[in-house]
């Protein structure tokens, strides 16, 4: 085996993790993560990203207990993207209720359809918070 060298060089040291069920085949989330998130992410076998808005590391399902079980992290062969192959916990990882973040589909003329059904209420997950903490950054 040899070790390699991510490049977080090309998004301002952040890189891109697209999160995937790994017994389902499905495309969950895509969130970023930089050298410490993704350290984190490998000593605790749960996915952590690096929020965006918040400017800050935060481990998915903080708040609302959804976390991502890691089975296994893939790299791109431009060592600058990952794919997470994770073992979800709890009824779906989209703040807005979902099993995915990728509900929606997206016509040509720019139309969007809800594709999926609500896996739970956000607004029992997210009760003290006025906008949910669980957004990708």
């Amino acid at each position: 085996m040899t070790r390699m060298q991510l490049d977080f060089t090309k998004a301002d040291g952040l890189i891109p993790a697209i999160i995937q069920d790994a017994a389902s085949g499905d495309v969950l989330m895509l969130g970023f993560m930089n050298d410490v998130a993704l350290a984190e992410t490998q000593r605790t076998r749960e996915v952590v990203f690096f929020s965006r808005s918040r400017n800050r590391l935060w481990k998915k399902g903080e708040s609302s207990g959804h976390v991502l079980k890691v089975r296994d992290i893939r790299v791109d062969c431009d060592a600058d993207s990952l794919l997470v192959r994770v073992d979800p916990v709890g009824p779906g990882v989209c703040h807005e209720g979902y099993r995915s973040c990728f509900f929606r589909s997206l016509a040509t003329d720019g139309t969007t359809q809800v594709l999926d059904q609500r896996t739970f209420d956000p607004e029992e997950i997210y009760a003290q918070n006025t906008k949910p903490q669980e957004t990708t950054g």
